[in-house]
């Protein structure tokens, strides 16, 4: 019976969805985290009757076949790039950005990657690191003696020394924007790898047109909608026992011919 195993692609599709959905609502505190969303297709169909072919010699073809479905299939699981709201955390450290881009850090592996959770923090020899301990690209090393750190919207770094009258200027960040940002690879840890996919990495500065702003003493938020999220896992789980209401239609009716034939 072929309702068996469509049904069961039905299943596997929907299990598949809540498994996106639970990694989404276990991420809703995640700093900069970005929803996903799982995306389907239909599979093939099979030709019962094919349409826009005469039924006979002179008769006019026929405008409606009959091509019957057989299941679903994942076709993609999106990342969601919307913006996430901003957190005050009056830490001077902690960076967050309104718009679009990416930080750059560089990876123990030697590649860059990239991240939008700007959690920093200074090592022991006073560069700007992530939580895992990945340097900032370009580096930013705070002398010793700061008393304290100003970066502006445009993303340049400034330092108050003890006794400086003038604060010093450590430096430039700047970031990354990407063609397609769905297309960058997740690898964990809230960072993002580039891909084909993706494109190559432009590079820019901080206000600049196409480039998001950076707030000092900030951290952007999951951008996961809890409500929504329940919303679709509700949904899910509907659409789950429906499927398993056909395989047990389905075995039902197998179960009634069996019996007949004895």
């Amino acid at each position: 019976m072929r309702a068996l195993a469509i049904a069961a692609t039905g299943m596997n599709a929907q299990q598949l969805n809540v498994e996106v959905i639970a990694n989404n609502i276990s991420n809703v505190n995640t700093t900069a985290f970005k929803g996903a969303r799982a995306e389907f297709t239909d599979l093939l169909y099979q030709a019962e009757r094919s349409q826009a072919i005469p039924n006979q010699a002179g008769s006019s073809p026929v405008p409606e076949g009959a091509m019957l479905g057989l299941g679903v299939r994942t076709a993609a699981i999106r990342n969601l790039h919307r913006q996430g709201s901003l957190t005050n955390t009056s830490n001077q450290f902690d960076l967050a950005l309104n718009g679009r881009g990416w930080f750059q850090v560089n990876a123990p592996s030697g590649e860059i990657v990239y991240t939008r959770a700007g959690s920093f923090n200074k090592d022991g020899n006073g560069q700007l690191v992530t939580l895992d301990g990945y340097t900032l690209n370009p580096p930013i090393i705070v002398p010793a003696n700061t008393l304290d750190v100003t970066i502006n919207e445009s993303g340049e770094v400034f330092a108050k020394i003890d006794g400086q009258a003038n604060p010093q200027n450590l430096g430039q960040l700047s970031l990354a924007n990407f063609a397609n940002d769905a297309g960058l690879e997740p690898i964990g840890s809230n960072y993002y790898r580039e891909t084909l996919a993706s494109g190559a990495p432009v590079v820019g500065m901080p206000s600049d047109p196409g480039f998001g702003k950076i707030h000092q003493g900030y951290l952007e938020a999951s951008n996961v909608d809890p409500i929504k999220e329940i919303t679709n896992l509700i949904s899910a789980q509907r659409a789950f026992e429906m499927n398993s209401k056909v395989i047990q239609a389905a075995d039902d009716m197998a179960g009634t011919v069996s019996k007949g034939i004895r």
